[in-house]
């Protein structure tokens, strides 16, 4: 006959699952957009903390991939502490960083010559525990590097953003392949808010949720991140009969 497990057996039993997996309480924490339109379609109403999360450029020009930077920026910004940004090439701009709520002083740059020592970097800086946030840009990102840094990422705390940038054409059909991040996202520039007056409106993004581990693909437009990292629904969207169309679902990709 076997011996019923005790009340304290149980409690040993539980002790270990929640050893077994590992941050488990961390990866319940969220950054939350203050969107609902985009907040519902996130598992626990916001950008999982602990985790892995990917974007890029909409299209192939320069402008939606600084328009992902930015967004990558605006997330980081509204962490707490220093934030890691690993790149190989020297070509962001500080100022339009700190526009999207990233201050310079937050920001530890880190430059290598190679994306595998990019990579290295950003391993170890997830691994580290002590940053807000770590960037960093590649073209490539196999299954098994992602593995790497999404389990960094849970036993640190720290929330990890993958930038995916290429140089060649052929390097773009790599942003299909699966990978272990929690979220992919993709962001392309729309006409800006128009102003009263003649001038310059915020800038507007249209925001693709391609994939979210347990929840749907959506599309939504938004207005950038402004001085605080936060993104913003256009007026028209929030008052008008656009409304109906935000968060609009899609096929998973």
């Amino acid at each position: 006959m076997s011996t019923p497990i005790t009340r304290p057996g149980i409690e040993e039993l539980r002790e270990r699952i929640r050893r077994l997996e590992g941050a488990v309480g961390r990866r319940r924490l969220v950054l939350p957009f203050g969107i609902k339109a985009i907040d519902r379609h996130l598992p626990g109403g916001g950008l999982a903390l602990g985790a892995l999360h990917e974007v890029a450029g909409g299209g192939n020009g320069a402008i939606n991939g600084a328009a992902a930077a930015l967004f990558a920026a605006g997330v980081a910004a509204r962490t707490r502490g220093k934030v890691l940004w690993c790149i190989t090439r020297p070509d962001l701009f500080a100022p339009a960083l700190a526009q999207a709520g990233l201050a310079p002083d937050r920001v530890i740059y880190v430059e290598t010559g190679d994306e595998k020592s990019v990579l290295l970097c950003f391993e170890e800086g997830l691994r580290h525990g002590g940053l807000g946030a770590v960037v960093a840009e590649v073209a490539r990102l196999s299954m098994t590097a992602s593995r790497r840094l999404q389990l960094a990422a849970e036993n640190s705390g720290s929330i990890g953003l993958a930038i995916r940038r290429w140089r060649r054409q052929t390097e773009a059909a790599d942003f299909g392949q699966p990978t272990a991040s929690v979220t992919r996202w993709r962001v392309t520039v729309l006409p800006a808010t128009p102003l009263p007056v003649p001038g310059v409106g915020r800038a507007r993004w249209q925001l693709e949720l391609i994939r979210c581990r347990a929840s749907e693909s959506a599309d939504f437009e938004v207005e950038a991140c402004d001085a605080k990292g936060r993104l913003a629904l256009p007026t028209e969207l929030v008052h008008g009969p656009g409304q109906k169309d935000i968060g609009r679902r899609r096929a998973a990709r």
